[in-house]
């Protein structure tokens, strides 16, 4: 099976780093540093190589270096299905991302057809004890990985809905106004449901088929609509005067959700322990990657931020023995060098400093 890894990745004005160069190999990433040196700053670097707007969901001006704010680029060396490519993401002061594969401008859709991205970070451990946007959003990220045109359809879904929003707000009754808008939305609603549908059993039968030391996760897509094209525009057609009392459309994939249960236990994910949420959610992670590594032909990039919270040292030891198993390049932080001991030399230490607003990556040998 051929890799997916980064061999070299170049922050310029990127957050902290005023300038980083990170030379590394296949090898799992284990990077170390006190709290807020910048670390998290390196992980949402690799996530812009997926389709998107990175792990922080920043716009690009957010992520430009201060005071300075003259822009910031990134550029990775990505090792992908026996293929070097060179990729080049950049914003210039403020405006939009742009992106450049192999010296070739392209759409941010180019790059999943050259790279899988998945991540787990702090603010998603209350995924399942908050709203429902959150999770429909990491089943996304999940349907992306194996799909990227899930970004386009999801996109058109959202500009239709938009305008017909804009209808209902403006109380609009005539239904010439709304037809075409309520073709393009069911169209690409169904679509969406289908490629969700396609991701949860993808990562079904790849926690069916492994022995892992993480418990496994039953998921359901919870969804209150007609799954076909015919079926949605239909629905939403005589959901019309219902929805312009409410003002916006109430029916439609935007609503989903998606419900998971402690396998062994059956009990609802959200009623588990904050250590069994974590669990579950790196359970997911692996699963996703397993099935990616069959889907793609190599397991994807893996984006770990303190990834040792919650997590005890055995089960730690276990998800790093997990990780080295499947090949994948994992980008992993933690505030001190011990936390990833169980590694030995099967990764690389990245060791991140920061003095008097200036980041420093160091590779350690």
């Amino acid at each position: 099976m051929s890799g997916l890894y980064l061999s070299q990745l170049t922050l310029s004005h990127f957050r902290s780093h005023k300038r980083a160069v990170i030379d590394c190999d296949a090898r799992p990433v284990s990077i170390f540093g006190p709290n807020g040196a910048g670390k998290t700053n390196i992980l949402e670097a690799v996530s812009l190589l997926s389709p998107g707007r990175g792990l922080r969901r920043s716009s690009a001006s957010d992520m430009t270096r201060r005071p300075e704010a003259l822009g910031w680029k990134i550029t990775a060396h990505l090792h992908s299905l026996g293929q070097i490519h060179e990729v080049e993401i950049w914003s210039e002061a403020g405006a939009a991302r742009q992106v450049r594969i192999d010296g070739k401008a392209t759409a941010q859709t180019g790059l999943g057809r050259i790279a899988r991205v998945l991540w787990l970070i702090p603010s998603m451990d209350r995924l399942w004890i908050e709203g429902a946007e959150g999770r429909r959003r990491f089943l996304d990220r999940m349907t992306l990985s194996f799909l990227p045109d899930h970004a386009d359809q999801s996109l058109a879904y959202e500009k239709a809905m938009r305008e017909r929003n804009r209808l209902l707000k403006d109380m609009v009754r005539e239904p010439s106004w709304y037809v075409a808008l309520e073709q393009q939305m069911a169209e690409a609603g169904s679509a969406i449901h289908a490629n969700r549908v396609a991701a949860l059993q993808a990562i079904t039968e790849a926690q069916a088929q492994a022995e892992t030391a993480f418990p496994t996760a039953t998921l359901d897509l919870i969804c209150d609509m007609p799954t076909t094209a015919v079926g949605l525009r239909q629905a939403l057609a005589d959901n019309r005067m219902r929805d312009l009392s409410a003002g916006r459309t109430l029916i439609g994939p935007h609503r989903a959700d998606l419900e998971g249960v402690y396998a062994a236990k059956d009990v609802p994910a959200r009623d588990c322990s904050t250590g069994e949420q974590k669990a579950l959610l790196v359970s997911l992670i692996l699963a996703n990657a397993r099935a990616l590594a069959a889907d793609f032909g190599a397991p994807p990039l893996l984006l770990l931020d303190e990834v040792a919270a919650h997590l005890d040292a055995d089960r730690r030891a276990a998800l790093y023995d997990e990780l080295c198993a499947l090949g994948a390049q994992a980008w992993m932080t933690g505030t001190g060098e011990e936390l990833f001991d169980t590694l030995g030399p099967r990764a690389q230490r990245l060791e991140v400093t920061e003095t008097l607003g200036l980041s420093t990556a160091r590779m350690l040998p």
